[in-house]
């Protein structure tokens, strides 16, 4: 359905892809490759889910500069330009313009640096512009914000403006020459003299300070100085694998927020703008991937989760008891080109609950303390409750969904746009939906509850392995499709009882959860790696071959980053190591083709063979940083068992990325590293002689 604005205007979402993007917990800023925030699209500096600041401009000598390069990593911006009608004339720029970003706890600071090597000095005038409108996430990615600048006040140096929630000052050094605040109609203006000598460099610094005037359901802060990976390196063969696994944990570093509830707890927000917030499924498996380098996001994430998991029968909000929520939010969200309405917190997921159970079995694994792990287990219990109580509604005894309020999300697993669930022929498929991977993350989670149990001393692990067993035998009845050797996983089994015989990624989901039988993984990798589903650049989300196939899909033919680590890791769970490097390669050639800043999906099908990508995408977004972690997992195959001290490693012979060296892994609470040899020959580094790490 399309959706207008009260002019008959189509709603469009804004696009993302050619914007500069830093982030620094619930603070993110976005603009032009230039550096200027000119209030349109997305655009702006968000706190909090509200466009604080939507303008800010620099012009000097009453033009704009000309820009020459931009980067952006982590919580920094970084621009620079040209004022070539400034200095000495000739084809040689000799004024450079400088303008560094960087966003910090509640705010935004950014320096312009003017630089003059020409002959004389450069006297002229720099005039910054700016003011925000309090614009809601949601009505900025709707398309339906225009930009409508709130009134400011100032004094020489401090200008001032707010909305409903939030309070903002801006204070420049040195102070402006000249201060107009905005009056609502024209932006807030300060002119400041600028004389650069030769060689000389002029410098203007802007400090944006937030507060909030309210209370939201979530004030998360950031969260960036909570965890220390700065001793985490990697050195390989494959040149690639450094800058691959150092800018993806920087930008999940700055993503990564303060539970208001206990600021020792940290999770990652989804990803900027969209989703910069507590995500279950998006939290957990970021929080899962980023194992082998410590346990504290894994704690926190669980914990923020377990704080807010399901009490009653709620069907305006999708909630259940037990039941792990979907995505928690400062305030509702509304999403009109959707037809979205959600509530602050909202339980819409198919999944989110067997993730949580599967990530808390496996930091226990790598050294979450016990401690911590019963402090969860009437979590557990509850989360255990509702796999097997409420998640599967009908007699066929499958996990589905539906939404019942009408506002909600039509899918409910990770594949949420309403046309993602396809039939072969391209048909979309009929509610109620149960999905293959949901399926599996529950078999997993069933045993993996299980274990704890069992671990802890507590009763009912011999139901849920019994539950798991059962639901296994289900699936192998229900899911797979086709015969002989062109037998395959179809996504899912939809509202009338069929087996809905799309190919697509949702398969490479099953793989390492426990669901499938060897000759079942067999077909799996096959399907996987054949050319329908496996290009350059990764994992197709659906098959080449589908009549409903499209490269920019969302969900119907795109490539995301996090898909194709989970069916690269979950291929190496299994054993299968010469399809899991294959896979995990693709990831390290989409990798470098976006300057090592996973966006959070893309174009397979690109420019001159290149990816594209998908022009909405969030970046940096949450897996999608997380699934640099995941190509170490490939390589190394561990095995954790924190409980008896032993660490086992099975890692790939030969070497997926040549000769590679890995510091800062974490087992157990201690650091170690390891060395392999381009054959896969391989030896622990600096390991405490009490851990019992073996290769194998």
């Amino acid at each position: 359905m399309d959706h207008h604005d009260a002019s008959g205007l189509r709603l469009e979402q804004p696009w993302l892809h050619d914007l500069a993007v830093c982030v620094d917990g619930n603070v993110t800023a976005l603009s032009a490759q230039s550096g200027q925030i000119d209030g349109s699209g997305a655009q702006g500096v968000f706190v909090d889910d509200r466009r604080i600041l939507g303008l800010l401009t620099a012009r000097l000598g009453g033009r704009e500069t000309t820009g020459v390069a931009a980067a952006s990593s982590g919580a920094c911006s970084d621009f620079l330009g040209s004022a070539r009608h400034l200095g000495d004339e000739g084809p040689d720029p000799t004024v450079e313009v400088r303008r560094q970003r960087q966003a910090i706890d509640g705010g935004l600071r950014e320096v312009i640096r003017i630089t003059s090597r020409a002959s004389k000095e450069v006297e002229t005038d720099l005039v910054v512009r700016l003011g925000g409108d309090g614009a809601p996430i949601g009505s900025v990615k709707s398309g339906l914000a225009d930009l409508r600048l709130l009134p400011a006040t100032a004094n020489e140096s401090t200008v001032r403006w707010q909305d409903d929630w939030h309070a903002v000052t801006v204070v420049f050094d040195p102070a402006p020459r000249l201060l107009i605040p905005s009056n609502g109609a024209d932006p807030t203006s300060a002119t400041f003299n600028v004389e650069v000598p030769p060689g000389a460099t002029a410098t203007v610094t802007m400090s944006l300070t937030v507060t909030r005037l309210r209370r939201s359901n979530l004030d998360a802060d950031a969260g960036s100085g909570s965890v220390d990976w700065g001793n985490i390196s990697a050195d390989a063969t494959d040149p690639r694998l450094r800058p691959a696994l150092a800018v993806g944990l920087r930008d999940l570093q700055h993503l990564l927020l303060t539970d208001p509830a206990d600021h020792r707890d940290v999770f990652a927000g989804a990803g900027t703008p969209w989703y910069l917030t507590l995500f279950g499924r998006d939290s957990l498996w970021a929080a899962r991937m980023v194992l082998p380098f410590g346990t504290d996001l894994a704690r926190g994430t669980l914990r923020a989760l377990a704080r807010r998991q399901g009490t009653q029968v709620d069907q305006a909000r999708a909630e259940s008891p037990g039941k792990i929520p979907h995505e928690v939010r400062r305030a509702a969200y509304e999403d009109p080109t959707r037809g979205l309405a959600l509530p602050p917190v909202y339980y819409g997921t198919i999944d989110a609950t067997a993730l949580w159970i599967s990530l808390l079995r496996d930091a226990w694994d790598w050294g979450m303390s016990a401690t911590d792990v019963e402090q969860l287990m009437p979590n557990l219990r509850a989360a255990s409750h509702w796999l097997t109580h409420y998640s599967a509604p009908d007699s066929d005894e499958l996990l589905k969904y539906v939404d019942l309020s009408g506002t909600g999300l039509a899918n409910q697993g990770w594949k949420d746009s309403a046309d993602a669930v396809r039939w072969r022929d391209g048909r979309v498929a009929d509610g109620p939906i149960a999905l293959v991977e949901a399926q599996g993350y529950a078999i997993e989670a069933a045993n993996a509850g299980a274990d704890l149990f069992d671990a802890f001393g507590q009763d009912g692990a011999i139901e849920l392995r019994q539950w798991a067993a059962d639901l296994r035998d289900r699936v192998r009845a229900r899911f797979w499709v086709g015969d002989g050797d062109e037998r395959y996983l179809g996504i899912a089994v939809d509202g009338h009882g069929d087996t809905v015989d799309g190919v697509a990624s949702n398969m490479g989901h099953m793989l390492g959860t426990g669901a499938l039988a060897p000759e079942e993984v067999d077909r799996v990798a096959r399907t996987l790696t054949s050319p329908e589903m496996l290009g350059a650049y990764g994992v197709g989300t659906l098959a080449r071959d589908n009549g409903g196939f499209n490269p920019i899909g969302y969900h119907t033919g795109s490539i995301w980053t996090h898909d194709t680590a989970i069916c690269a890791w979950g291929l190496a769970r299994e054993g299968r190591s010469a399809e899991a490097t294959e896979v995990a390669r693709t990831l390290l050639t989409s990798a470098a083709a976006f300057d090592y800043r996973w966006p959070e999906l893309y174009v397979g099908t690109g420019v001159l063979d290149r990816p594209a990508p998908y022009p909405a995408s969030c970046r940096p977004q949450a897996w999608s940083a997380a699934s640099a972690a995941v190509l170490v997992s490939v390589a190394l195959g561990f095995e954790p068992d924190a409980q008896s001290g032993r660490l086992t490693l099975r890692p790939s012979r030969p070497a997926p990325y040549g000769a590679m060296t890995i510091r800062g892994l974490r087992f157990a609470g201690r650091n170690f590293g390891v060395q392999c040899q381009a054959d896969g020959t391989t030896q622990i580094l600096d390991a405490p002689t009490y851990l019992d790490i073996r290769v194998q």
